[in-house]
């Protein structure tokens, strides 16, 4: 057929040109639900035009938020409806289809194996499983079909997200060392609420900080006891004992971390609004008005909390605490694969032949260099460029392969690129390929801190123990199951830990910890370890 020939020799020529003139033949129309943030709108976006014009297709965005519980819920609604487009473009740690819902619209025949569309339309996405075989295990379902694409995102300082960052500009004024232990890290939080290291006169400083998406948590219970969790984004509390899995939230070394927590909190040491303010809230601490008022929060990243390039330079104050040792002499840190398991893109049985033809060719773009620069960044040139002579890759084991430029428009919003939303086969060599300035504190350089940042928690992952849960799959008879049951769990978990620690129930008290056990038991904790055990038993078959 005259349309698929054409679309042959527009594959052909991906790596020519980012600027092909519009194809003569009608374009092929496709709606796609995908997340946009509030600077854009997919929809007149520039790669959006660009993907268009390459591919001959007319696209059509159904979009939701940035705002992970209302993505997701929005996805859900409107796979539900009936009425849902013919594919889904999602953010691996935004909202994924999980391997359990997966295997559930599969099996209603909602969602469509690609394994052929990629034999034959893909030569880029069937390349990078050839060169990271992790990445197409991750894609496969039991059955041998692709159902969907996750994001396969080597973001080497996501993989170890349960980090603490602390005032050093704080600890420099008050005489004091980074801390070591449990121990030595109340000593500097009770000298932060008490010494005024600010020095405005005004007891006003937060110690200890945090939000709702970024747990306060995980980074102390690893002093106690391997906790795998380090943000909404990683909610799994399994981890091996051996060849079994025991949940850890309910084992004694969990209610030691929590009296600690507890106890800091008493002092004063803990912000009230760790457990229940959200990003934004812990940014407007941050980035106060009034001052530096934060002298700790457990994130993966400061900027969350104080963004980068401040006028009095707060931003550069922030450094990584490595793993505290804890009274047993535990020192953990949280490992979670990068990537989320699920898919991030799949087809649906609402797409035609030649729909699912063109939304797998405009997937395939986004493995090459150009797709993802472009689609992530903007265009070469204006928001990126290649490496100049004496640039230096952020892995110095990798050559260097691009560089972003600053911003021409000073932080305004460009509606250039889309962002996340491309962040399909990032792998170390290319992302340990961006060019980065070696001072680290330049917000241009933000990479290599957070590189070099994570190089202190990494030697801390107790490997043993970890449950690769992303390479499980369930039963789709017991996806919605299995799914009531993680969220029941999850969330009776999140608020009876913040009442321990926040004193409305006591930990000390061995018939408030047994309540709390019995609690999980009844919400059927048992089971949901042992679906996940019978599962991880046969994906080791």
């Amino acid at each position: 057929m005259r349309w698929n020939n054409t679309i042959k020799v527009l594959a052909l020529s991906l790596a020519a040109t980012t600027a092909l003139s519009a194809p003569s033949f009608a374009q092929t129309a496709l709606r796609v639900f995908a997340p946009q943030d509030a600077a854009q709108d997919l929809n007149t976006n520039a790669f959006t035009k660009e993907i268009e014009d390459k591919f001959g297709i007319d696209l059509s965005f159904e979009t939701t938020t940035y705002d992970g519980g209302a993505a997701m819920e929005k996805r859900q609604i409107t796979l539900a409806s009936g009425d849902y487009p013919e594919a889904f473009l999602l953010i691996g740690w935004l909202d994924v289809l999980s391997q359990a819902e997966l295997l559930k619209y599969a099996d209603y025949g909602v969602v469509l194996p690609l394994n052929d569309l990629i034999d034959q339309h893909a030569p880029n996405i069937k390349a990078a499983f050839e060169k990271v075989p992790a990445f197409k295990a991750l894609a496969t379902a039991p059955d041998g079909n692709i159902y969907g694409l996750p994001q396969w995102n080597d973001c080497y300082h996501c993989s170890y997200a349960a980090k603490l960052w602390l005032n050093s500009d704080w600890l420099d004024k008050l005489g004091l060392e980074m801390p070591k232990t449990t121990e030595e890290m109340k000593a500097v939080l009770t000298a932060f609420k008490t010494q005024d290291p600010n020095g405005n006169g005004r007891a006003d400083e937060i110690p200890l900080s945090a939000d709702k998406s970024d747990y306060i948590v995980p980074y102390f219970m690893n002093a106690f006891i391997y906790d795998p969790r380090s943000s909404d984004a990683a909610p799994m509390m399994l981890a091996l004992n051996g060849d079994k899995l025991q949940f850890q939230a309910m084992q004694d070394g969990w209610r030691q971390g929590l009296a600690y927590i507890s106890d800091l909190y008493k002092e004063g040491l803990v912000d009230s609004g760790a457990f229940t303010q959200n990003r934004d809230a812990l940014s407007a601490l941050g980035n106060s008005a009034e001052g530096t008022i934060v002298g700790a929060a457990t994130l993966m990243h400061p900027a969350i909390m104080v963004e980068n390039g401040q006028p009095d330079g707060r931003d550069k104050n922030y450094d990584p605490v490595p793993p505290l040792t804890g009274p047993g002499g535990v020192s953990y840190t949280s490992y979670n694969l990068p990537s989320r398991p699920g898919a991030s893109f799949v087809i649906t049985n609402k797409a035609n032949e030649e729909q699912q033809i063109a939304a797998i060719k405009m997937l395939d773009y986004l493995f090459t260099d150009e797709g993802r620069l472009n689609g992530y960044y903007g265009f070469e040139g204006e928001n990126w460029a290649k490496p100049d002579a004496g640039d230096v890759a952020l892995d110095a084991s990798n050559p260097p392969i691009f560089k972003a430029l600053p911003d021409p428009n000073n932080g305004q919003p460009t509606n250039r690129a889309w962002g996340a939303l491309v962040q399909f086969f990032q792998d170390n060599e290319w992302r340990g390929g961006q060019v980065q300035p070696e001072d680290i504190y330049e917000p241009s350089g933000y990479e290599r801190r957070l590189f070099q940042a994570t190089k202190l928690y990494e030697p801390h992952v107790p490997t043993d123990q970890v449950f690769p849960y992303w390479n499980v799959w369930v039963d789709a008879s017991q996806a919605d199951e299995l799914a009531q049951l993680q969220t029941n769990i999850n969330n009776y978990v999140q608020q009876a830990n913040a009442e321990f620690i926040t004193g409305q129930r006591d930990i000390n008290d061995d018939a408030a910890w047994e309540g709390y056990v019995n609690d999980l038991k009844n919400l059927g904790v048992d089971r949901y370890v042992e679906i996940y055990q019978a599962s991880y038993d046969a994906s080791a078959k």
